[in-house]
């Protein structure tokens, strides 16, 4: 065989970083011939011969990127179109007949456009536009035909549905979701409420808004907010000043500041936060 690729890694199945350098390193592997292919498919499919089916995937790497750029216009990530496409090229050497007499690109085809078709219905829109067989079909065909024409008018709805096989209700249903725009869950909501755009989360009950679970909820904090302000008249005047300097304050109080106010060491300043808090626990716990 006149064919190294040692030179080559697998890893070059998945593309990373630079698109353009992927593309380049790709497209300087050697197209393997006719022969060399029937050898290596045999190699593989006979004796699972791994490095075997290394090169068979290296060699058809390039035909990937051609495939997977005719697909740009769905807005997806050009690699992640390019790695789908090598997934669907795995899998088509696996399977690959030597005997049968066509060449592995010709059988290839189909399995990287299956996988490339794949990838962009899950993630071209979040509600599915595509489901069955025939809405699939549709949808890809009907992309390209809206490119050049446009809004359908009758007679061209009628065409697309002879030339598809599918009903004209069914052409103007795609034509409909390829136009819709997503909808974030939770868009925000214009201050003016006559031009306020609802998102579907503000339609969901909330469950959480029991008045009756409020009120007791108030109730009780405002139980706790009155114990601490009677705990803390309890306690003696430098206490409550350090407290209120120290934790209530939006600006807070240093040790040091303190102990400069009160002509003790900082220290001493702590002592007293520290006795302060826990007679202030023992207080709103009694």
């Amino acid at each position: 065989m006149n064919t190294q690729l040692s030179a080559q890694n697998f890893a070059l199945s998945v593309p990373q970083g630079s698109i353009e350098a992927y593309v380049h390193a790709v497209n300087g592997i050697p197209v393997l011939s006719a022969e060399d292919e029937r050898e290596l498919a045999r190699r593989y499919r006979d004796n699972e011969d791994l490095e075997a089916a290394r090169q068979l995937v290296l060699s058809h790497l390039r035909f990937v990127v051609h495939i997977a750029r005719s697909y740009n216009g769905y807005g997806l990530q050009q690699s992640d179109l390019i790695q789908e496409g090598n997934v669907g090229l795995m899998k088509a050497v696996r399977r690959f007949d030597p005997e049968v007499g066509v060449r592995l690109i010709s059988f290839a085809v189909h399995w990287i456009k299956a996988e490339i078709h794949e990838f962009v219905l899950r993630n071209w829109r979040i509600v599915k536009v595509a489901t069955t067989k025939a809405q699939r079909k549709l949808f890809f065909n009907l992309r390209g035909s809206k490119k050049r024409l446009g809004w359908f008018n009758n007679d061209e709805v009628t065409a697309v549905a002879n030339d598809l096989g599918v009903s004209e209700k069914e052409v103007r249903r795609m034509e409909g979701r390829l136009n819709a725009r997503d909808m974030a869950f939770d868009a925000p909501s214009a201050d003016d409420d006559d031009s306020a755009q609802f998102s579907p989360s503000q339609f969901l009950e909330d469950r959480s808004a029991d008045p009756a679970q409020s009120y007791e909820k108030d109730n009780w904090q405002q139980h706790h907010e009155a114990k601490l302000v009677n705990a803390m008249k309890e306690l003696d005047e430098r206490s409550q000043d350090i407290l209120q300097k120290r934790w209530l304050d939006e600006e807070k109080a240093t040790l040091q500041e303190l102990a400069d106010k009160y002509s003790v060491s900082a220290e001493r300043v702590r002592q007293l936060e520290k006795n302060a808090i826990k007679k202030l626990k023992s207080s709103i716990l009694a």
